[in-house]
């Protein structure tokens, strides 16, 4: 009967931050992800590739199904490969609106005043691409894909609200076009579109609210 082999051992990471600290870190952390808002308008203005680059290295720490981290990160900053984008993802987007979108999701989707038109893919200086990596001739089976990936996620928006960058996610059905457009192998399965940049000078975004905590903690 054969075993994996198990990872060596080392000491659990230990802070030691004192509660009152602990309270004061989190709290800020929270008020700063508080002003995260989905943005559509982007400015010209370039993004430090160090920036993206450390807040994929945060990404990449996200927990994973046996720990075999099943994502890839396609960062795209060429105005042609850009443009490309921005032209397969609105055919899918206008087919999606116009013909496969149910009466109800198109009602629920009216107050943000989207359509299938997608300029930012083209606005924002960088556009990230976020790929769940299935098996393949060189990858292994993961577990957990979507969740994994998901976790990941969140800390890439997280990190990046955190450096003042703007985003918005972005997920065109079907998303399999992406493969062709960024080269990536059949094993590779586009998961969110995630363009990254500063809001332009006069961008807006809908003035919503946030539930209550009341309404999606429970103690007990």
């Amino acid at each position: 009967m054969s075993t994996q082999p198990q990872y060596p051992v080392v000491p659990a990471p230990r802070f030691d931050v004192a509660p009152e600290q602990s309270v004061e870190r989190v709290q800020t952390f929270a008020d700063t992800m508080k002003l995260r808002r989905t943005v559509r308008d982007f400015s010209d203005r370039p993004v430090p590739r160090a920036v993206i680059e450390h807040a994929i290295r945060a990404a990449a720490t996200a927990p994973s199904g046996a720990n075999l981290q099943p994502w890839r990160f396609v960062v795209v900053t060429d105005p042609e490969r850009k443009r490309r984008l921005r032209d397969a993802a609105e055919r899918e987007e206008r087919e999606f609106y116009e013909q496969r979108a149910s009466q109800e999701w198109l009602d629920a989707l009216a107050p943000l005043g989207t359509d299938w038109r997608k300029p930012f893919l083209e606005d924002a200086p960088a556009v990230i691409i976020v790929f769940e990596v299935h098996k393949g001739p060189e990858t292994p089976r993961p577990y957990y894909v979507k969740e994994s990936v998901g976790i990941a996620v969140g800390f890439l928006l997280a990190g990046l609200h955190q450096a003042g960058l703007a985003t918005l996610t972005h997920t065109p059905s079907p998303m399999r076009f992406l493969n062709e457009v960024c080269d990536r192998p059949r094993e590779e399965r586009a998961y969110v579109v995630i363009p990254v940049g500063y809001p332009a000078d006069d961008a807006m975004v809908p003035d919503i609210t946030r539930k209550h905590m009341d309404e999606v903690v429970v103690w007990m």
